[in-house]
């Protein structure tokens, strides 16, 4: 009974800590109708105008290499090559962008239910390819966490960063003819 008990505590205290974290959330949009065995190689498209929203990241030239190193990176294990001299079949762009959000979690207590509200800073990385002949968007991939501690923490920054280019682009659809596309 007695490790029953300690059991059910642990679980407990378990779920309310996992309550309270925001956990990375990833995900993508794939053209269906591409055949993505024909793209070889890449390279990175103009940069956009759009500043990231947060001159902390503006400012970060850190941020900005890490983040084109784990593209590439990711992308040469999948098969892609970086092209030379400007003749790539993909495009690749980034964006990053910081947000204040609002989270309302539910928390039981002795009478009934009461609410918690927290805020805390987002940070929202997406990455397009684009087909560079027809200047499209075939592939979107965008990964979402809290950023509390990543900001002023290299080692942070460069493990969320990792950890978000590597979910992003294994939703990737293989470079394979006719694999499955997800």
């Amino acid at each position: 009974m007695r490790r029953l008990i300690g059991h059910a505590t642990l679980a407990l205290v378990s779920m309310v800590t996992a309550a309270c974290a925001t956990a990375m959330s990833v995900s993508s949009h794939v053209d269906r109708e591409v055949d993505f065995s024909r793209y070889q190689t890449f390279d990175w498209g103009p940069a956009d105008a759009l500043p990231t929203g947060d001159p902390r990241l503006d400012a970060d030239p850190f941020f900005k290499d890490h983040l084109q190193g784990e593209v590439e990176k990711q992308l040469a294990a999948r098969g892609f090559t970086l092209a030379q001299a400007g003749a790539a079949d993909l495009l690749v762009h980034y964006h990053a962008h910081i947000s204040e959000r609002i989270d309302v979690a539910s928390v039981d207590k002795t009478y009934g239910y009461g609410g918690e509200v927290r805020d805390y800073e987002a940070g929202t990385i997406v990455i397009d390819m684009v087909d560079a002949r027809t200047n499209k968007v075939i592939w979107r991939g965008w990964a979402q966490d809290a950023v509390k501690g990543m900001l002023g923490n290299q080692d942070t920054m460069a493990a969320k960063v990792n950890e978000a280019v590597t979910r992003m682009l294994a939703r990737l659809p293989a470079r394979t003819a006719g694999a499955a596309q997800r």
